[in-house]
């Protein structure tokens, strides 16, 4: 725990607020959530409340304003729960602990909310992704106006914190840099151990043991996603569960798993022949994917768009499509043409990678809000006036992610039915270029059949 890391953010937040005109921002962590009966999830905080105060209890309120002064709202000590629930911080521990201002108990929040509002001139909070937090500052407000002849007056504005605080996170800090690369090299030698103990007659559970193991004895939380891991044709469906599918000889197998390590995420994909050899049709697809991430790799650097990568990997997969023959030329013209009429989202419907950071699709915005809309591609096919995606800096991470996702069907050549493939890594763009955060675990094929003949 480094609080004064936490006070930097908080100290950026205030400072975006009396750019802003002002105010005071609220801000809840996430709720526990039931699984069934008397059992709850496994907790995991809300992302944003943890940016700002590395607090990771239940029940906690963050509120700040625009003079800095910051607030933190949690359960109070409480021996009869801590013998069942674990321990707590506890308000009077927390200011020393969070270098926080001041700390009180989570029940004193529709007290003291009313005092912090009044003669402010706008209340900050995340408009979306928080059951009923409109409603609680509506009550809070309606206090304040209680008071109005008492010349107190009550905010006149309500504004979206998301905004400011998901800018805030887009860029990297050093220390969630380490945090995040650690993450990379954990996720990454998890992949590394499915491969060496693949084999024919395992099931997709079995591979996803391994993975759990790898995480969790190397210090990470546990998986910062629902791994796949998809054997033979399962690999054509983008969010395939791990099930009790065999491994079996001649096939892939698609992974698709990433550990969080000081809540922080790492986002990994690897495809594989459970047997350890590639056949000519598969290497042949696998290839081409590699071939796709590494145009998209290089397109990954500062003062390029964020959608610059996507669209070089897209234009390799096209070019590999007709060259394989999983497009015909006679129908679906040139490179460009396939391009223009997005014949390639056939095999490659998705995007080449979000942003990535304590969310495995990490908050920050893609489209370059100051710029004017531009006519441009919508990728299905049309066109469309949008804003042009943002340009890439130092400190922002993304994956880079491109696949091939094909299913039998009569105008497809019979050997590359039901191989599904993709090839994931995290990117962090540098003053130079990137600097892949993931690359612990072989990527070529060469050196993945080596792996597993070890």
């Amino acid at each position: 725990m480094k609080p004064h890391v936490y006070a930097d953010r908080r100290a950026r937040v205030c400072a975006a607020l009396r750019a802003a005109g002002g105010g005071v921002a609220v801000l809840p962590t996430a709720p526990e959530r039931t699984r069934n009966a008397d059992n709850e999830h496994p907790y995991r905080h809300d992302s944003a409340f943890y940016y700002l105060t590395g607090f990771s209890e239940p029940g906690a309120w963050l509120v700040l304003d625009a003079s800095g002064k910051s607030l933190l709202l949690c359960r109070p000590k409480n021996e009869e729960r801590e013998i069942w629930d674990g321990y707590r911080l506890g308000p009077e521990a927390a200011p020393a602990a969070l270098g926080i201002d001041a700390a009180l108990p989570c029940d004193a929040l529709d007290t003291v909310l009313p005092q912090r509002l009044a003669d402010q001139g706008a209340v900050w909070f995340p408009f979306g992704g928080y059951e009923g937090l409109a409603a609680q500052v509506e009550g809070w407000l309606a206090a304040v106006r209680q008071r109005s002849r008492t010349g107190i007056g009550a905010p006149t504005q309500q504004r979206d914190l998301s905004p400011l605080l998901d800018e805030l996170r887009l860029f990297k800090d050093t220390h969630e840099l380490d945090l995040m690369r650690r993450a990379g090299v954990i996720g990454a030698a998890a992949h590394a151990r499915a491969m060496r103990v693949c084999r024919p007659g395992l099931c997709e559970y079995e591979l996803e043991a391994e993975l759990l193991h790898e995480f969790r004895k190397s210090g990470a939380i546990g998986p910062a996603y629902g791994s796949i891991v998809a054997a033979g044709r399962n690999a054509c469906v983008l969010h395939y569960a791990a099930g009790n599918t065999e491994l079996k000889a001649g096939e892939l197998c698609l992974i698709d798993a990433g550990c969080e390590f000081g809540s922080y995420a790492s986002d990994i994909t690897r495809t594989f022949p459970v047997d350890g050899r590639f056949t000519s049709p598969q290497r042949a697809l696998y290839e081409l994917v590699l071939a796709a991430q590494d145009a998209a790799i290089a397109a990954t650097r500062p003062g390029a768009r964020k959608q610059d990568g996507h669209w070089a990997a897209t234009r390799v997969l096209a070019q590999g499509m007709l060259a394989l023959g999983l497009l015909s030329r006679d129908t679906h013209g040139t490179v460009d043409d396939v391009l223009a009429s997005a014949a390639y989202r056939r095999f490659y419907m998705h995007g080449t990678g979000p942003w990535l950071g304590l969310d495995v699709h990490d908050a920050g915005e893609y489209l370059a809000q100051d710029e004017a809309p531009v006519d441009q591609a919508d990728g299905f096919g049309g066109r469309v006036l949008r804003k042009p995606s943002r340009v890439l800096r130092p400190g922002m991470v993304v994956t880079v992610e491109p696949g091939l996702y094909v299913r039998p069907a009569p105008d497809v050549p019979e050997r590359y039915w039901n191989l599904g493939l993709r090839i994931e890594d995290d990117a962090l763009i540098t003053p130079e270029g990137c600097e892949l955060l993931s690359r612990g675990v072989p990527v070529k094929p060469d050196e993945i059949e080596a792996l597993m003949r070890g």
